[in-house]
């Protein structure tokens, strides 16, 4: 083995050209393939921080009846089907050992009125907003005005929904009880300061299929925006759920409870709508010649009760995991456990969940994966052709080896040291100057309002990193480049003969 790389070292030295070329191929491979892992491994980091960990978790849970997983960016304002008997769902969730938290939150469409008859429109989530926090990370940002607490009413308008309602409404919507700030108008506002219609509410109005949803006027509590990816999800408002739900008609933590006697649960049922006009649906009563007792005849009254928040209604249930790498195989087992006790519930990874966005970012991760396997294979076809061409241009040396007695094993071993010495100092060379390269664009802190340049960011900021692992794949790449480049030319070199030398000569 040392007589096969003091060989090689002699033929690199001799062959410097030849060297240098393949020296130069494999520094510039292996800094592209390193920046390349970087920036993937940054947008991989940057979506899992900015969408799970700020806003859905890694698993999103929806009602069982369901039909679509894209509940986030749903089609056309398609409804999100309500989660039926929440209380059984939670037990199943908190019971689970494999869920760090979760946060169940109202998400819907609503139409915003004019008086002027113009119909707009918004995206809100119902939360009670300080679990919203803690359970995000604060991903809200306070543009002006004042955040809600858990028992607040009230919406938070996205700077986003603001400048659009302006757009297409014609009124300028600020915070009640904090006066006109002219920073925070768009050129557009400004332009018409002096005939703004400024308000502190606004009319919002349910969407539903079934045409069930109510009106409802909102304060405008505070103006926002989201700390990461604000271009994405800066059409959502966030709004206290007991107001969501009154937006759409849903059962509410206020909601008047009928009890209903037994021997009368059975005149709801759908299939027994005959019984309404039997005999049993009135009862007689013995009055005599007293006056008519109005009670009796009403039966048992209704009972008001005060139920907790969480006796409302839902649509969403966004959960975080102890390990956020088990994803797909923790949705499984929620969605066994929901079978098993009979919830009427199913859980999604949270790529599902965000539709098309996912699609984007995954499309773009997979084409920056492309993009560095490309190079990957432009190295080692050059490299292969140069050390093809070196190993013709050296019949007359490798076949006076063969001649002496040098075996077909020693010449390729020779060949793949000289291949493997190049590579370990140009390709060495190369991953370090990559990563140096990732350091300094990761400290000059880019940003970009280009929504595909987000994606490909992992976030508003481009923040390319590499870490341990990320190093061990930029050897491993570069080792197999090395290993696939030579196949060939040592299959060349291996078929030259002392009978070659001497018709070359």
């Amino acid at each position: 083995m040392g007589l096969i790389i003091k060989i090689a070292w002699r033929n690199i030295q001799r062959h410097r050209g030849k060297s240098l070329v393949v020296g130069i191929i494999l520094f510039l491979g292996a800094m592209v393939m390193t920046i390349g892992n970087g920036v993937v491994s940054a947008m991989e980091k940057g979506l899992k921080e900015n969408i799970m960990n700020r806003f859905t978790g890694q698993i999103v849970v929806m009602s069982s009846r369901q039909e679509q997983d894209n509940v986030i960016f749903t089609p056309l304002g398609k409804d999100v089907e309500v989660i039926a008997g929440f209380d059984k769902v939670k037990k199943v969730l908190s019971s689970q050992d494999c869920i760090a938290k979760f946060l169940p939150v109202g998400k819907g469409l609503t139409l915003i009125l004019n008086d002027n008859g113009d119909v707009g429109y918004a995206l809100v989530l119902g939360v009670r907003f300080e679990d919203y926090q803690k359970m995000f990370k604060n991903n809200i940002q306070l543009v002006e005005g004042k955040l809600l607490g858990n028992e607040d009413r009230g919406i938070l308008v996205s700077s986003g929904s603001r400048k659009r309602v302006y757009d297409e409404q014609d009124f300028w919507l600020q915070p009640e009880g904090v006066p006109l700030d002219e920073k925070t108008l768009t050129p557009e506002a400004l332009a018409n300061k002096g005939r703004l219609d400024v308000r502190n509410s606004i009319v919002m109005m349910g969407t539903s299929q079934e045409n069930t949803t109510m009106d409802i006027r909102m304060n405008v509590t505070g103006i926002i925006r989201y700390s990461y990816l604000n271009e994405f999800w800066k059409n959502f408002n966030l709004m206290d759920i007991e107001s969501f739900r009154e937006v759409f008609n849903y059962v509410t933590a206020n909601d008047v409870v009928t009890e209903v006697p037994k021997d009368k649960q059975k005149l709801l049922d759908r299939d027994n709508f005959d019984s309404l006009f039997g005999d049993s649906v009135v009862e007689k009563v013995d009055t005599g010649t007293k006056n008519y007792d109005v009670s009796k005849l009403m039966g048992r009254r209704v009972v008001r009760k005060k139920v907790s928040v969480d006796s409302g209604a839902y649509n969403l249930i966004f959960v975080k995991l102890k390990d956020p790498g088990a994803i797909n195989s923790s949705a499984e087992k929620l969605n066994r456990a929901f079978a098993a006790a009979g919830a009427e519930a199913r859980a999604v990874p949270w790529k599902k969940a965000i539709g098309q966005l996912g699609d984007i970012a995954m499309i773009m991760r997979g084409a920056t994966i492309g993009f560095v396997m490309l190079i990957f294979f432009v190295a080692i076809i050059i490299i292969m052709n140069t050390l093809s061409m070196a190993a013709l241009e050296r019949v007359s040396e490798i076949g006076m080896m063969r001649a002496v007695g040098a075996q077909k094993s020693f010449i390729a071993g020779m060949f793949l040291a000289e291949t493997a010495i190049i590579s370990f100092v140009s390709g060495g060379a190369g991953i370090i100057a990559g990563a140096v390269t990732v350091a300094v664009l990761n400290s000059l802190g880019i940003t970009s309002e280009n929504h595909i340049l987000q994606l490909l960011f992992g976030g508003d900021v481009f923040r390319p990193a590499l870490d341990g692992m990320d190093i061990v794949i930029g050897v491993v790449e570069l080792a197999l480049v090395t290993v696939l480049a030579t196949l060939y030319p040592l299959k060349v070199a291996r078929r030259i003969t002392p009978l070659d030398a001497i018709m070359r000569d």
